[in-house]
């Protein structure tokens, strides 16, 4: 059974940096595509970031240049690191596990909250 947890979320003010972990167990982080998603209040649910199987990195044009995302296998965690943190960054933050190719997103951890003021 596929566990993601995730963990580092907080209250920042806006220009802080916060570094979100996502610790898998069940199947390893490079086994699969793994992605955060966001969703703020009232917003729909949307796609932060993702990393390969062979390391190829996506960002939304959003957090494009302030996040980072990566992955250390031995530890079999994800992390996403943010930067420059700006109000409309404030959501809850979810680490989720793709196994196929039909872009199905199998796993999602519990989501952990990100909350920036200004």
């Amino acid at each position: 059974q596929v566990q993601l947890v995730e963990s580092g979320g907080g209250l920042v003010q806006a220009g802080g940096s916060l570094r979100l972990s996502c610790e898998a167990s069940g199947r390893a982080v490079s086994s699969g595509v793994m992605g955060w998603f966001r969703q703020g209040p009232g917003k729909e649910r949307e796609r932060v970031s993702t990393i390969s199987r062979l390391g190829m990195t996506y960002y939304a044009d959003s957090v494009k240049g302030r996040f980072t995302i990566s992955r250390n296998d031995a530890q079999n965690t994800v992390y996403l690191q943010m930067n420059s943190l700006k109000p409309d960054d404030t959501a809850v933050y979810y680490c989720a596990m793709q196994m196929g190719v039909t872009g199905t997103w199998d796993y999602w951890g519990q989501g952990t909250q990100v909350t920036v003021s200004s």
